[in-house]
């Protein structure tokens, strides 16, 4: 067994998280698309390239969010939900967000801390039950590191199990992280060794890992938590852990495949992932461009309560160096041209999600798509453009058809 998991080692190290994330430099622009926008012709240029984006990678539905300095947000769609129902894509549709749920996950964790429920240095020993095996390492794994991806821990677990489960998705779509969700998780704890370099790496093991913390330690599960926390100070009334309760859920978009699975044809149906258990607070979330934009705009203006605004400035404000930018609390910072760009991304089943914000300039973007595509080109392009256009974009109306 031991000469099998060696043998197939280097191909578990290229498994695509589909909750996961990346950093912008691995993210290429779509042909055709590496011009800039220019806010002399906003409304035009984005539905351009997004049309010309949704038509290269056969992606059934799309929507935008744009704030720019402080002001309203405005709202762009175009598609569908899927080719049966064929609900035309709106600013309110729901799309699954994947690792996007991170980042109200870790905010979260922030209220606790602030509260002093929980502390930053907080390790696995005491945030565990008491007598959970954990290696030496282990047990010197903070609080801080698990949300800032600085513990060390691996993106997942590395075995021929894993490496089946995700041969059996290329073909299917099927969720492969049914490890990651349940308690097993903290078998694998007993034995870890640590790396010898401790460089912020993206961890979903490490955030199933704070989803048990959270219910150990409160004993609420997320969307509970994140309720309280976040979303009713928020009014986010459209984002939730458990999304079949979402009033628009039977119209929500439905998940395609694109760059992945391989071995599924472009712009065909995948199947939704379910979590019931540790995986929830780190791939759960649903929501909609609305409170997403709403959500957006609380990281770069005030939200008028003060134990968030103290949440969400230490979330900038917290950071680890990475080769290429700053890792933060669930937030990457990356330097572009001299511009400062905070992000998450989120890769599940048949979607891929991007939030990013200019704190300086107050400027956010929000894009959700129904296709798995490695490329946040869009919510990047326009970042970049804002962060260089003084003026703000003309008014416009959502593109539905």
């Amino acid at each position: 067994m031991q000469n099998i998991t060696k043998k197939f080692r280097w191909l578990l190290f290229v498994i695509p998280s589909l909750s996961g994330c990346g950093t912008l430099s691995q993210m290429s622009s779509p042909e055709g698309t590496q011009e800039l926008l220019t806010h002399q012709s906003l409304d035009g240029d984005i539905d351009s390239v997004v049309r010309h984006y949704m038509a290269q990678k056969s992606v059934p539905g799309m929507t935008v969010a744009v704030i720019h300095h402080h002001g309203s947000p405005q709202f762009y769609s175009w598609g569908i939900t899927d080719a049966v129902h064929r609900h035309p894509v709106k600013s309110d549709t729901l799309f699954a967000l994947g690792s996007l749920s991170k980042g109200v996950t870790a905010e979260v964790v922030a209220c606790l801390v602030n509260e002093g429920q929980l502390n930053w240095n907080d390790n696995l020993t005491t945030l565990l039950p008491a007598g959970t095996p954990l290696s030496a390492d282990a047990q010197k794994i903070t609080l801080l590191e698990l949300v800032t991806h600085s513990s060390g821990l691996p993106r997942q677990n590395m075995d021929v199990s894993m490496l089946g489960k995700f041969i059996s998705y290329l073909g299917s779509g099927e969720n492969f992280y049914g490890e990651l969700d349940s308690d097993n998780l903290l078998h694998y704890l007993a034995n870890w060794q640590a790396p010898r370099s401790r460089v912020p790496e993206y961890s979903n093991t490490g955030y199933a890992l704070i989803g048990y913390i959270l219910k150990h330690k409160t004993g609420q599960d997320i969307q509970t938590l994140a309720s309280h926390y976040i979303f009713e100070p928020l009014k986010m009334t459209s984002s939730s852990f458990t999304p079949e309760k979402l009033k628009g859920y039977s119209l929500r978009a439905l998940g395609h495949a694109g760059d992945q699975p391989k071995f599924i044809p472009r712009g065909r149906l995948t199947p939704d992932w379910h979590f019931s258990n540790n995986m929830v607070a780190a791939a759960s979330l649903y929501s909609n461009a609305e409170d997403l934009a709403a959500y957006a705009r609380y990281h770069v203006s005030a939200t008028g309560n003060r134990a968030l605004d103290k949440v969400f400035t230490e979330v900038s404000h917290t950071s680890i160096q990475r080769p290429d930018g700053l890792q933060g609390i669930a937030w990457i910072t990356d330097f572009i041209d001299q511009q400062k760009i905070t992000y998450q991304v989120g890769y599940i089943g048949g979607y891929s999600s991007f939030i990013g914000f200019d704190k300086q300039k107050g400027n956010a973007v929000v894009v959700l798509q129904n296709a798995f595509n490695w490329s946040n080109y869009i919510g990047i392009a326009i970042l970049m453009d804002m962060a260089k256009n003084a003026s703000p974009p003309p008014g416009v109306k959502a593109h539905i058809n």
